[in-house]
């Protein structure tokens, strides 16, 4: 038994080491870095550009003004990695399999002494190890560049912050990976994959926004006599739709988590503002209001490997 166990993850180590090396070695690699490089000069270049107004405004938590500050029509660090930072995952496992398979490899990499499932779990890990690299280099590049800019050295408060932030960016990037190779799995051809990917990543970062406003006010209409009324609702409505795509629940949780002023996360009432001391969240505090969030994007990222694992494991493997 402990024989069977050690030979497994045995093959395990040993395919995920061909596939970090065949990441590494490929020229999609060179694609994916600079694809990360845009990302952290366009991000670094916003936050430099318009920290000094940011600071003048509030000159707490410089530090992980970094990563949200935007200028001149340039988006956030932060902004850019939710919206682009899928194209990663995209990238790293749009033909994992069906590339395999149409190329032939696949039938010899099941002919080897190794347990079938090692195969997909062996591309899923060697994914999420380069993503971990790339988003924690990039952080790491960020904050020591923005450092020796304004010479503020980060409080243990933010480096904590900023540690939770990349895990979450880690999570996020990892969901698509799981996608795309679900999509490797089911679909025979790697641009159908493709294409099906970001036809789910539009459909998440654009229309699942749309269409949260219109199902909203067609349950709680604001346009007629009960609209005073309805207001909470609508909003209550929009919001909890809304949360239903991985981008909006990173993009929410990642604005916490670097924001320590966002005290709340959902409609706060004159009721409940009253009496209430303005102040910052701490790091655990602001934990607790994006746990769920946290807990649903790993949710959906098993659910997605999980799915493909099965998928590949009942589908048959024959030999062109």
């Amino acid at each position: 038994m402990q024989a069977a166990k050690g030979k497994k993850y045995h093959g395990l180590k040993v395919l995920f080491e061909k596939e970090v090396a065949d990441f590494i070695n490929s020229k999609r690699m060179l694609l994916l870095i600079l694809f990360m490089i845009i990302i952290t000069i366009s991000g670094l270049y916003a936050a430099l550009s318009g920290i000094s107004d940011s600071v003048e405004e509030n000159a707490s938590f410089i530090f992980l003004k970094l990563f949200t500050v935007s200028a001149n029509s340039i988006p956030s660090y932060n902004t850019f990695l939710a919206l682009l930072g899928p194209f990663i995952g995209l990238i790293m496992g749009f033909d994992a399999i069906n590339n395999e398979r149409s190329e032939g490899t696949l039938n010899r990499l099941v002919s080897q002494p190794v347990y079938r499932d090692n195969i997909i779990i062996g591309k899923f890990l060697a994914g999420c190890f380069i993503i971990v690299i790339m988003i924690f280099a990039s952080g790491i590049l960020i904050g020591a560049v923005g450092f020796l800019q304004i010479g503020i050295p980060p409080e243990a408060e933010e480096l904590g912050r900023l540690f939770v932030y990349l895990c979450f960016a880690i999570i996020y990037i990892a969901f698509w990976l799981a996608l795309s190779i679900l999509f490797s799995t089911v679909c025979r051809h790697a641009a159908t994959s493709a294409l099906a990917t970001i036809a789910v990543w539009l459909f998440s970062a654009i229309f699942v926004s749309l269409l949260a406003g219109i199902i909203a006010d067609a349950i709680y209409p604001l346009d007629n006599y009960e609209g005073m009324f309805n207001q909470l609702n609508n909003y209550n409505c929009e919001l909890n739709l809304n949360r239903l795509s991985p981008y909006y629940l990173f993009s929410e949780a990642a604005s916490t988590i670097l924001s320590p002023s966002i005290r709340s996360i959902n409609a706060v009432t004159v009721t409940q503002l009253s009496g209430a001391l303005s102040g910052y969240l701490s790091l655990g505090q602001s934990l607790l209001l994006v746990w769920p969030h946290l807990t649903a994007l790993c949710a959906l990222m098993l659910i997605m490997f999980a799915i493909s694992y099965v998928f590949f494991m009942r589908q048959e493997i024959r030999a062109n």
